[in-house]
């Protein structure tokens, strides 16, 4: 089948966002910054009707055929080229796009992604379009209070029961949980294999019977994480995605794809190179021969971001499963999000303490208490260092110690 022209359908794609949205309004020039928060923080109701805007345009995406770009026909996806994706994010971000949430991301990225690529048939038809259409939500519950960076020594059970599998374990860190329909879950199927043979992945209904959701208050004041408890909770077998056992590779391909959306995600994560800029401009110090230089560190390492994030996105064959390199722009990402935060409380000082009523300073706290969480948030910065050194520049892997079966490790 052969591909668009991808300068008739960049033009194409442009007419079509100016039906359903409004040109990107110019940054603001007094140091008044959007939004500098990392993770929302919004009161529930606030948080339901931003859900609401982002799922008005995601649906109308879906339908004008601009959702799941490299995603194969075949799979549900329109079956262009990672070219084409990158021309329309180049499009798109001329337009005032609603905006998303960790939940949207997680949803269309991430789960209907994995949905697509690993389910049935019956699932992808039942499931990944409702997912990449956002008619339904879907969280990932992926990460456990004892396993920390180690996913695969997840704890979580499942056993099969007749026709159902019956799950008891805890999930945590789990974003937008509160307000999803279905949750990706990984469970321990088989504990006498090796740890990272033994899982398997299910998509678990949220109002299933035993399912418990307990948000998560962070030191911002928002509450985008949860907990999950789920205590007998029966899930059928029509649920499982994969073949048992095979939870392992659909929860790497789903990181991956989390890391390549984290690293270059549309959906603004705090404060920007601009919003310093405008800051710096708004407190006159933008004189200071140290604030320049300053200045200019940061604008290169955007950039580079930036050319990085590109780079991955032509070379990746179209509709391939991420590699490694997307640890890189996800490295990258949280790098850039912890030096923008140091650069702005530097230049306000004590200043970011107090709310003194400057306009664009005091809202700078929200980017300072979210960026370390985002070194965590999608495999953390040692972790994708490893990944780097391993995967990309192929140098000897750490030691192991955990080749056993997995029932034969310590602590099990």
């Amino acid at each position: 089948m052969s591909q668009p022209d991808p300068d008739a359908w960049r033009t194409q794609a442009r007419q079509w966002l100016a039906t359903v949205l409004e040109p990107a309004r110019a940054p603001e020039s007094d140091g008044e910054a959007a939004d500098l928060a990392v993770f929302h923080n919004l009161p529930e109701d606030e948080e339901r009707l931003l859900l609401e805007r982002c799922r008005r345009y995601q649906r109308a995406r879906f339908d004008a055929g601009y959702q799941a770009l490299t995603l194969p026909a075949d799979k549900g996806g329109a079956g262009l080229t990672a070219a084409h994706a990158a021309a329309f994010a180049q499009e798109e971000s001329a337009f005032e796009v609603p905006p998303s949430t960790e939940l949207i991301s997680v949803t269309v990225r991430l789960v209907a992604m994995a949905v697509s690529l690993f389910g049935t048939a019956e699932q992808r038809h039942h499931y990944a379009r409702a997912f990449l259409r956002t008619d339904l939500l879907a969280c990932q519950l992926f990460s456990e209070p004892g396993a920390g960076s180690d996913l695969a020594a997840l704890r979580t059970r499942a056993q099969e029961d007749g026709g159902d599998w019956v799950i008891d374990g805890q999930k945590v860190w789990t974003s937008g949980a509160q307000f999803a329909d279905y949750g990706l879950l990984l469970a321990r199927t088989d504990p006498d294999v090796v740890k990272q043979a033994g899982i398997t992945a299910f998509l678990v209904p949220m109002d299933a019977p035993g399912v418990e959701v307990r948000p998560i208050r962070q030191m911002s004041g928002g509450a985008s994480f949860n907990e999950v408890f789920l205590s007998d909770v029966r899930v059928p077998d029509r649920l499982r995605i994969g073949r048992p056992g095979q939870g392992w590779e659909v929860a790497t391909t789903t990181l991956a794809f989390e890391r390549t959306a984290s690293g270059s995600g549309n959906r603004r994560k705090g404060g920007t190179f601009s919003d310093v800029l405008a800051l710096a401009r708004s407190l006159g110090r933008t004189g200071d021969p140290l604030v320049r230089q300053r200045l200019a560190d940061l604008y290169v390492r955007a950039a580079l971001r930036a050319a990085t994030v590109d780079r991955v996105a032509r070379t990746s064959a179209a509709g391939g499963r991420p590699g490694p390199e997307a640890s890189l722009t996800k490295l990258m990402a949280s790098d850039l999000l912890t030096r923008t935060g140091q650069v702005a409380a530097e230049l306000m000082g004590a200043r970011i303490s107090a709310d003194t009523g400057e306009p664009g300073t005091f809202a700078w706290t929200q980017h300072l208490l979210g960026a370390p969480g985002y070194r965590l948030a999608g495999g953390t910065d040692q972790i994708q260092r490893n990944l780097i050194g391993e995967r990309v520049l192929k140098l000897p892997p750490e030691p192991r110690a955990d080749r056993a079966p997995f029932s034969q490790l310590p602590g099990n």
